[in-house]
């Protein structure tokens, strides 16, 4: 089993920037893939970024190439998004997924997931 615990949502206006951190805990050494999704009221959950755990691939949703940076810490179990350049379409809570296998892009391949962290834009 593991556990994500995120932080660092907030308010941040329109063009600002924030980092999300998710820390990962207990069975964490199998672990290959962590991603990030959002959900916004009304919609569905939709994946924003994603990254090997052993390695240092990347995956990005075409909507925030450029403006999002996947990284981790692999010493602190801790996978973060920085996250420049927001925009009012952007509000969402924010969720974060490992699994020990290859997640990807698909929210169904994963098997862990944190709580959310809601991050609201200002126009």
């Amino acid at each position: 089993q593991v556990q994500l615990i995120e932080s660092g949502g907030g308010l941040v206006q329109a063009g600002g920037s924030l980092r999300l951190s998710c820390v990962a805990s207990g069975r964490t050494s199998p672990i290959d893939s962590m991603g990030w999704f959002r959900q916004a009221p009304g919609k569905e959950r939709e994946f924003v970024a994603a990254i090997r755990w052993k390695g240092s691939r990347a995956d990005y949703a075409d909507f925030v190439k450029g403006r999002f940076t996947i990284s981790k810490d692999n010493t602190k179990n801790t996978v973060y998004l920085q996250m420049n350049s927001l925009k009012p379409e952007d509000a969402a809570v924010y969720y974060c997924a490992a699994d020990y296998g290859l997640g990807g892009v698909d929210s169904s391949l994963y098997s862990y997931w944190g709580q959310g962290t809601q991050v609201t834009v200002s126009s």
